[in-house]
């Protein structure tokens, strides 16, 4: 049952991610949108001004900067956000609403402005809104269904007015408009849907490389970080702690006669063993602190910012809690410690751990399940 649910899980993360990406695509591409349909409404009031009457032309005008200047605070606000504020809960509808203003303006506005006897005038309000659509297009492409309201909102007025007009050429007009939103239309489609596959497999395949890297990173039977993970941020830390003159000490961890309980009751009740280590050791440290299974029944662990004293106290205690574990059929279950710090000048991580190590084969001379620390 874990299984389903962890990918269920993973989806629907997916899932918003995609609806994330496609909105930061719609913001990133409709910014030149906004300020060429302000653009293609003073051409065609230019283009037409003879032709127009000037009031209506200068109300339509006056109208469409304020939705103008509406959006482009929206998108100043948008953009100044902080990047986990720009979620598609806090956006989209926000962004509909704009466009659907805008997009109404300008449709409503060119069939106003559009004189009824002028054939010439008609043709080229329809040239502009038909280069709106193709706008719409290529800027609102990551939303279909935005898209093909912005279309419809632009051209319904325009269109369905010449359809209905006595002359064969103004009805010709609004059919070949039609013809091409559909052709808009299924484009569109098309480009939305190739966009959402590829922002859904980066995702995935951002998600695959993640949990590829945490597979690699972390030792499978204890949970616990990897050798190699262990030393890599290992470094880190002794570099960050000596740059910061804190004190560093190091733990060194070793079961006693685990080959014995392999032999006695099976690699299954060994690796149960191992799982309970890595368990106590993950709830016994700081998040600052770095720990990992260096191989076999051998455990590391760094703790920054800490005095060998401290260090100590905290070597028994986690051998106290290793030995008061009960797991059955093994009878006891100990382990070693040896403890060293960076205070004994150690020149560099691999003298701190070597002196961690020796510090534990001599806590295992002198009888195991203790610590010794670093002479």
């Amino acid at each position: 049952m874990d299984g389903p649910r962890s990918r269920n899980g993973q989806d629907f993360c997916i899932d918003e991610q995609v609806r994330t990406d496609r909105l930061q695509q719609l913001f990133r591409q409709s910014v030149s949108a906004v300020f060429g349909s302000y653009l293609a409404a003073i051409m065609l009031s230019w283009l037409c001004w003879d032709r127009f009457e000037h009031s209506v032309i200068l109300w339509w005008l006056g109208i469409l900067s304020t939705s103008t200047l509406l959006r482009i605070a929206m998108f100043v606000v948008y953009f100044r956000s902080d990047e986990s504020q720009r979620t598609p809960q806090r956006w989209e509808r926000k962004y509909w609403f704009s466009l659907i203003l805008s997009a109404g303006i300008w449709g409503v506005g060119a069939f106003v402005v559009m004189p009824a006897d002028d054939l010439l005038s008609q043709a080229l309000v329809m040239l502009f809104t038909v280069g709106m659509t193709v706008s719409a297009v290529s800027c609102y492409s990551a939303y279909r269904d935005m898209t093909l309201v912005s279309i419809g909102v632009v051209l319904l007025p325009c269109t369905a007015w010449l359809l209905f007009q006595p002359s064969p050429i103004q009805v010709g007009m609004a059919l070949s408009i039609l013809v091409f939103t559909a052709f808009a239309a299924r484009a569109t489609h098309k480009m939305s849907q190739a966009l959402e596959i590829a922002f859904r497999l980066t995702r995935e395949m951002e998600q695959a490389n993640r949990i590829s890297t945490r597979a690699a990173q972390t030792d499978e039977l204890t949970g616990l970080k990897s050798r190699r993970a262990f030393f890599e941020h290992a470094q880190q830390l002794y570099d960050e702690c000596k740059a910061k003159r804190q004190g560093l000490c190091a733990v060194m961890l070793d079961m006693d006669h685990f080959k014995h309980i392999n032999d006695t009751y099976g690699h299954q009740v060994g690796d149960q063993v191992l799982r309970r280590i890595g368990a106590v050791i993950s709830s016994s440290f700081r998040t600052t602190d770095i720990h990992g299974r260096l191989g076999g029944e051998e455990f590391a662990i760094l703790l920054p910012n800490t005095s060998i004293e401290v260090a100590t106290d905290i070597a028994e205690g986690l051998v106290q809690s290793i030995a008061g574990m009960m797991i059955e059929p093994v009878h006891r279950v100990t382990a070693s410690l040896g403890v060293a710090s960076t205070e004994a000048a150690h020149k560099d991580l691999h003298g701190l751990m070597n002196s961690a190590d020796k510090a534990l084969y001599r806590a295992k001379a002198l009888g195991r399940n203790q610590v010794a620390v670093a002479q």
